[in-house]
């Protein structure tokens, strides 16, 4: 398996822990990540997989622990070492594209085709997986670059052709082109299987005012054609793992390669666009297609992590009682917000003393922040097959399970909107909230509160149903992944963040805090790429027979 824009690599672990329980069917050769910390991350997965699960050294449960650097793990005895090798040579950096300019980089294509090459030789049975990143197709993503405001005194004219400015740069954003190093590869290589992965925006995306879909779904189908190359080649059918047609690749909707991941068990709203490609003579009549199950919820999902309390933002110059005690006496607490606010009357009363007891909790409450790795010997597990999937008694506790700083202000509204929503059962919109608790912010003032932009600003991720998807923009602020506990009043941790992503949790994310979250918003699910991998294993078997 060559896995390219790995990222902390969720592709690539739900492929090489397949079957679940047995011996793997894949083994990834190459991986090819450019970010630092999640080739960093990438590189100590690796590092973990030369070794059988009940043989893994216990370096790597110091590592994750943080008694010891990832530089002193590859280095703990010469087994270590031999490891770290093989995990450097698996795991490379390298930024697959154009130079700036858009200048072709000859020399790093030929490293990379050379790489690959080298790894699968003698091997008919191999896969390519991975996809582009997603940041030009993101629905989020051209809504910030193309959701352009008028400026005070900007004449009609000007803004149009600011508006018509921030249009061009998108449609010139490099990252919409990005697939086709992806195609390049496919043509150097032929691969008889590829599985390739990107967000749902790509469906609705345009390039030079056409769609971008049929064009990727066209390529892909034909690679030297799409490349003008005029040597002999391969076709590919192009096939959802949702559906199964009658004739393999043919009769689909663009909407037929949208994966909901929360229907394949995975407790998460994460909707990807998933491209399966199959080479013309690979000998396949009937495709399966995920099979449907359901998973936990995300109570059951945070079953044995340790609770945790926030700290305050240092501008605020308060602690969490003072916070505490601020909201006991806040103005919002003691009404309910505007006439047009489903938080009124005996309703609001009920989420008053949800925030009350909570509060009681917090300000008796003995837990601290969390830190990178947290001692706890008698967890209880997460029920069901995802919960096998994520244990490993042997770490004795928990990694990646620090709390981040909060605003006083914001520690309000988490507690408003937790308690909110464990009392209506969903996550209040800017109308629910109390004038008071509403940010002075620009574009929440209106005249009207339900014509206000961001209504879900502030998002619960609820505990009786699947998250709501993790993005990297948990990077930046907490406000849309708000824990369902009022009585943490904070939001989620890299941990909680990798569990609903179904990353296991012996999974060591490197880098800051603000780089693993960005690496886990950023990933496939493991648990999800593990049951693509066993259709992918089918296909292989029943067509080519065994190497």
């Amino acid at each position: 398996m060559v896995d390219l824009f790995s990222g902390p690599g969720g592709l690539g672990e739900g492929f090489s822990r397949y079957p679940f329980g047995g011996d793997s069917k894949f083994r990834i050769c190459l991986s090819i990540e450019m970010e630092e910390n999640a080739h960093r991350t990438l590189t100590t997965r690796a590092f973990y997989r030369q070794f059988k699960p009940d043989k893994v050294p216990e370096a790597y449960y110091e590592h994750l622990r943080g008694k010891i650097t990832q530089e002193e793990m590859f280095d703990w005895d010469e087994e270590c070492r031999s490891a770290a090798r093989a995990a450097k040579d698996e795991a490379q950096r390298i930024e697959l594209g154009d130079k700036p300019g858009n200048t072709p980089d000859v020399e790093k294509r030929l490293l990379v085709k050379t790489l690959i090459s080298e790894r699968i030789k003698g091997h008919k049975h191999w896969v390519l997986i991975g996809g582009p990143p997603c940041q030009a197709y993101s629905l989020a993503g051209r809504s910030r670059m193309l959701g352009v405001v008028r400026k005070d005194g900007e004449t009609a004219e000007d803004f149009q052709r600011r508006k018509e400015g921030v249009a061009l740069e998108f449609e010139k954003d490099h990252r919409h082109l990005l697939y086709k190093e992806y195609l390049s590869i496919i043509a150097d290589h032929w691969p008889p299987i590829f599985v390739m992965e990107n967000v749902k925006g790509l469906l609705s995306a345009k390039l030079d005012g056409e769609p971008v879909f049929p064009m990727i779904h066209d390529d892909l189908a034909n690679p030297n054609a799409a490349l003008n190359r005029e040597s002999p080649g391969h076709r590919y059918s192009i096939c959802s793992l949702c559906v199964s047609p009658p004739f393999l690749g043919e009769g689909l909707e663009a909407e037929d390669f949208l994966i909901k991941a929360e229907k394949y068990g995975v407790p998460q709203r994460r909707h990807r666009v998933i491209l399966l490609g199959i080479r013309d003579d690979v000998a396949v009549t009937e495709l399966r297609a995920l099979t449907p199950s359901g998973g936990p919820s995300l109570a059951e999902l945070f079953n044995g992590l340790p609770p945790l309390l926030p700290t305050v933002s240092k501008p605020s110059g308060v602690d969490l009682l003072e916070v505490v005690r601020q909201i006991l006496s806040a103005p919002w607490l003691k009404a309910p917000g505007s006439e047009e606010s489903i938080a009124e009357g005996n309703d609001f009363k009920i989420i008053q003393q949800e925030i009350r007891e909570a509060l009681k909790e917090i300000s008796i409450g003995k837990s601290s922040g969390g830190a990178e790795f947290i001692a706890e010997h008698n967890m209880t597990g997460v029920p069901g097959e995802l919960g096998k999937w994520l244990a490993d008694p042997r770490i004795g506790g928990v990694c990646n399970h620090a709390t981040r700083s909060h605003m006083d202000s914001d520690l309000h509204r988490y507690l408003f909107s937790s308690a909110f929503a464990k009392v209506f059962h969903r996550s209040p919109k800017l109308r629910d909230f109390p004038e008071s608790l509403l940010p002075d912010h620009s574009n929440v003032k209106g005249e009207a509160k339900d014509l206000r932009k961001f209504a879900d600003r502030f998002r619960v991720q609820l505990s009786d149903r699947p998250a709501a998807t993790i993005t990297c923009h948990i990077s930046q602020d907490g406000h849309a992944n708000i824990h369902p506990d009022p009585r943490q009043i904070r939001s989620l941790t890299v941990r909680e963040a990798a569990r609903i992503q179904t990353f296991p949790d012996n999974y060591f994310f490197e880098g800051s805090r603000t780089a693993q979250y960005r690496q886990v918003g950023n990933a496939v699910p493991p648990f999800l790429a593990h049951q693509i991998a066993g259709v992918v294993a089918e296909v292989l078997e029943s067509s080519l027979g065994t190497d």
